[in-house]
């Protein structure tokens, strides 16, 4: 590992994509990669702290040509990515300071961060730092559940309660849910009462409200937008290696058309990618959680393209 102030980056085989140094290194690179191996409040499967070592392992056999972008940007910006943080003996609210200190000190350096949980609940840490730089940020979430309760088995810290932390600091109409199927009536009513966006998964895919549901998604979205993806927001056919899978998910076409369409018409300023859960003997998950990151980094680059793309 190579130290990068009181950051430490990992090498070629611990990297996202197992890049060499020229393409990994801090200094150089655009976006920067930080595991966040947290897993405290899962209700359900458990494993979620195994999520970001998996991921960064499957991503080695990930492209690194975007046939789709005609691109390698892992060349054109660089992605360095940084040594675990260290959760043990840090209680709830020291876990979340850790996180969003680690955020808002890459972004004074000028970088575009992709956090990898863990559970849901990291998602916080991020995107109050990403608030105070953007003051017009809006949220994506992705996910098969509102995440909106006010506590969830004896903690307001639950990955159930995420989102009701987040409307803590940043509007709730600025909070866009797509691909929803699991949700309490609390929830339900929390967002008929706040003006939060919701894009239920039965109603996508019956075409309601309109056959382009996607860009109603857009439509609800500022011009600066932070995502958070829970993996389980994807139908457990292509993505059964989460806590808590729910029938009727997203399938990836659908998926990346939305994706695509946030990066052409929005600017993407950070994501994170949680609740994955890894699954012994079941490969195929790790390598789609994984495409899946390299995806959103070429989304949120999209209007980027550089002597490297064929476009």
């Amino acid at each position: 590992m190579k130290s990068a102030g009181k950051a430490f980056v990992l090498g070629t085989r611990d990297n996202f994509l197992g890049l060499d140094r020229k393409s990994s290194s801090f200094e150089t690179s655009k976006i920067i990669v930080v595991p966040a191996p947290y897993e405290r409040t899962v209700s359900y499967g458990t494993g979620t702290k195994r999520g970001p070592a998996a991921i960064l392992h499957a991503s080695h056999f990930v492209e690194f040509y975007d046939e789709e972008l005609a691109r390698e940007l892992c060349f054109e910006i660089g992605i360095a990515t940084l040594a675990p943080l260290n959760f043990r003996k840090k209680g709830y609210a020291q876990a979340l300071k850790l996180l969003y200190n680690a955020v808002h000190a890459l972004l004074d350096q000028g970088k575009f961060i992709v956090t990898l949980g863990g559970e849901h609940t990291i998602s916080q840490g991020p995107i109050a730092a990403y608030k105070e730089k953007y003051r017009d940020i809006s949220v994506l979430q992705i996910d098969a559940h509102s995440d909106l309760r006010q506590s969830y088995q004896g903690t307001k810290f639950s990955h159930a309660s995420v989102m009701a932390r987040v409307c803590e600091f940043l509007d709730p109409t600025r909070i866009v849910q797509v691909g929803i199927r699991a949700q309490c009536l609390e929830e339900a009513q929390y967002i008929q009462a706040n003006g939060i966006s919701t894009f239920y998964a039965h109603n996508i895919k019956d075409g309601k409200p309109t056959e382009c549901w996607d860009d109603d998604v857009l439509s609800k979205l500022t011009d600066h937008v932070y995502i958070t993806f829970d993996v389980d927001g994807l139908d457990p056919s292509i993505m059964p290696s989460t806590g808590t899978p729910e029938p009727n998910g997203l399938q990836w076409a659908e998926t990346t058309q939305l994706l695509r369409k946030v990066g052409e018409q929005k600017t993407i300023v950070g994501f994170d990618v949680v609740e994955f859960a890894p699954l012994r003997g079941i490969f195929y998950p790790d390598l789609t959680a994984a495409k899946l990151a390299y995806k959103l980094m070429n989304y949120a680059f999209i209007k980027e393209l550089s002597e490297y793309s064929l476009a």
